[in-house]
């Protein structure tokens, strides 16, 4: 099977996922909608930059385009806004490439991660390659409803395609409700192709939780993360726990991160990382007691996942698609986004009940590998495939 990909290819969901297929020996093309580096495992990779891409993102490189993700850092809401307005209105200019890069190749399946912007360039694939959608949690929750043309031409490319996949339950229904036929198939998998359990067992092997404790937000800096509630929520908990340290992924020369920390003096408890690879974010992972993702929309993030699989106590934001992997009190803690002290009461809570953390990390565990595992969502993903090809 030749399988075209519509992805961002600077992003660790999308290098899994092709990695997660290799096994199966498809012949796979990425259309990258960002400029990336090789990738191993492509027959061939294009880059058609979307929705200002050319620019860099927060993956990009160095000169020029550090100005503009310092830019992007500082003024985050609204460079969000000003993607929603124009970048729709962008993907025209791509369409008449993507079409020839469609007849070069002449895939069996097409297949687009997310909505905006890759799936509106999807929209205009010709009804004889078929064509899957992947939705991620803040598809529709937060992009989809920002203008009237994000609205447009998200329920313009749920109608053109002929199936789904969504990393969570909700997301099926919110795709139906947003024009997708509930008569099209719709699988529910991992956005990343599922978590690799035994090799993050491998790479965190002897690996302790640090003393004094250590909490770690992987999220970085996000529209749709309240980083402000997390910062909030730090200098309650060192009122109770002075010693204890916080570890920020992807934050490290972020002003907005850096301001937090010296509005509100907690410098010597926070300690800043740059984007680091996966396996140095799973070894974080093993060393912490806690790891907060406190976000306001979301699928069912990677970060969660891998942290559950590891066995770091989950705090998390309450909202719909968390609560498909999180029990609150059972194996994790669910909290309001916005409520700093619901939020260092949660990170107390956790790090003075030894006897929660562990019962959680083994329910984890089963949980990663049933619903979760790499292998699980291979199967799935191939019978998905092919019952479409």
């Amino acid at each position: 099977m030749k399988l075209l990909l519509i992805a961002d290819g600077r992003s660790p969901i999308t290098r899994r996922w092709i990695a997660m297929l290799e096994p199966l020996n498809y012949e796979l093309v990425l259309i990258s909608s960002y400029p990336c580096e090789p990738i191993n495992g492509l027959h061939k990779l294009y880059v058609l930059p979307l929705a200002f891409a050319s620019q860099g993102g927060s993956q990009a490189g160095t000169g020029s385009k550090n100005v503009v993700k310092q830019m992007v850092s500082r003024f985050r809401p609204l460079a969000q806004r000003v993607r929603h307005l124009l970048g729709p209105w962008m993907i025209s200019q791509h369409v008449g490439e993507y079409l020839n890069i469609l007849n070069t190749e002449n895939p069996d399946l097409v297949h687009a991660f997310r909505i905006p912007f890759e799936g509106m360039l999807a929209a205009s694939t010709p009804a004889e390659y078929p064509l899957i959608l992947s939705t991620w949690g803040n598809d529709f929750t937060l992009h989809a409803s920002s203008t009237g043309r994000m609205e447009n031409m998200t329920r313009k490319a749920l109608r053109r395609v002929d199936a789904l996949m969504s990393d969570t339950q909700c997301d099926c229904q919110r795709a139906r409700q947003w024009g997708f036929d509930s008569q099209k198939p719709c699988l529910v998998v991992p956005g990343n192709g599922g978590t690799d359990v035994d090799e993050l067992k491998t790479l965190t092997k002897n690996i302790e939780h640090v003393d004094p404790p250590q909490v770690i937000n992987p999220r970085g800096l996000r529209s749709y993360v309240r980083t402000d509630t997390f910062f909030k929520a730090i200098p309650l908990v060192l009122a109770k726990q002075p010693d204890v340290q916080f570890v920020c992924a992807s934050m490290e020369g972020q002003a907005e991160a850096h301001n937090w920390v010296n509005q509100l003096g907690i410098a010597k408890n926070v300690r800043f990382l740059p984007y680091v690879s996966q396996p140095e974010l799973w070894r974080e992972y093993a060393k912490s007691q806690v790891m907060v993702s406190n976000s306001t929309h979301d699928g069912s993030p990677n970060s969660l996942l891998e942290a559950m699989a590891i066995g770091c106590f989950p705090v998390c934001g309450d909202i719909q698609s968390i609560r498909e992997w999180i029990t609150d009190g059972v194996n994790g803690l669910l909290v309001d986004p916005a409520n700093p002290s619901a939020l260092a009461d949660a990170i107390l809570h956790a790090l003075d009940d030894a006897e929660l953390r562990i019962s959680a990390a083994k329910h984890n565990a089963l949980i990663i590998r049933e619903k979760a595992g790499i292998e699980a969502a291979r199967i799935k993903v191939k019978g998905f495939y092919e019952q479409l090809v």
